[in-house]
């Protein structure tokens, strides 16, 4: 599955954008420096995201939307259409 599509999917099940995730992961106070570990319990406790969603998150948390162009046009398990993923709701995703 895609980084893209694990972010829309958990848009899906919450109702929260990457966006939103984001902002409210700032307000806890986590961001660049902050390890996967305590923002993976959050997401768990308070959302019920299981570690491979938690994971996209994480990424987008403490390393923004740009993923490695070794994921794009591949045939790999994380290969997406884009080297920037889309964080602000995937019903207002542009066409690729």
């Amino acid at each position: 599955m895609s980084f893209q599509a694990y972010l829309d999917n958990i848009e899906t099940k919450t109702g929260l954008t990457p966006r939103q995730f984001v902002d409210l992961a700032t307000e806890k106070g986590f961001g660049p420096q902050t390890k996967a570990t305590p923002i993976l319990e959050w997401l768990k406790a308070d959302y019920d995201l299981s570690r491979g969603y938690g994971m996209a998150l994480v990424h987008v948390i403490t390393k923004g939307p740009q993923i490695s162009a070794k994921h794009v046009g591949t045939d790999g398990a994380h290969a997406d259409a884009s080297d920037t993923l889309w964080l602000d709701g995937k019903d207002t995703k542009p066409a690729l």
